[in-house]
């Protein structure tokens, strides 16, 4: 289920993430959270009042991620834990809406540059807030399946590359508990 929600501004793509450019695609992309009907409670009561001193934390943020930047210190869990209302619905709505903004905004092979990081991000933030044997939700993995999907290993067929990546562990890198050539049971949970 893919959600519905007003498209993003039209504007002209670029091909490279820029200092300028990050600040425009968070702007743009908070604004479209505060008109959410979805997202705009949570975050409006998160950060009422609190806007001016957020949008800089996330430019410098997303500048950090995506041009090495170094310049966010902070705790990404620690910043989200305290957020009362969230659930599972609310992260794949985030993506959608952030990959939605991010795709409007950039060339693809510069739009991965933001939608890698996001997906691991919402991944840690589910996984600490709702347990190590919560699943992604179908319509998450689906966007983790079109975004990043799993290259095939020498010998693997292409087409069955996707189907033999655990659930949860949309990157070749380990991420969470277990080694991707190992087995999902019960004992390497």
């Amino acid at each position: 289920m893919k959600p519905s929600f007003p498209p993003a501004e039209a504007v002209e793509r670029q091909a490279e993430p820029t200092p300028d450019n990050i600040r425009e695609l968070v702007d743009a992309f908070y604004r479209r959270v505060r008109a959410d009907a979805l997202l705009g409670p949570i975050f409006g009561a998160a950060l009422d009042g609190r806007w001016e001193e957020h949008m800089p934390k996330m430019t410098a943020f997303w500048s950090s991620l995506v041009l090495g930047a170094k310049q966010y210190r902070g705790n990404v869990q620690q910043a989200h834990a305290p957020l009362p209302g969230i659930e599972p619905r609310h992260f794949s709505h985030w993506l959608y809406l952030f990959l939605d903004t991010v795709e409007g905004r950039y060339e693809p092979a510069a739009a991965v540059r933001f939608m890698e990081p996001a997906l691991r991000i919402a991944q840690s933030l589910q996984l600490s807030r709702f347990g190590w044997d919560y699943q992604i939700p179908a319509e998450q993995q689906a966007l983790l399946d079109r975004v990043a999907p799993r290259l095939p290993r020498e010998g693997d067929d292409e087409r069955d590359a996707a189907a033999k990546r655990p659930r949860g562990e949309p990157f070749p890198a380990k991420i969470i508990g277990r080694p991707l050539d190992e087995p999902d049971t019960d004992d390497n949970v």
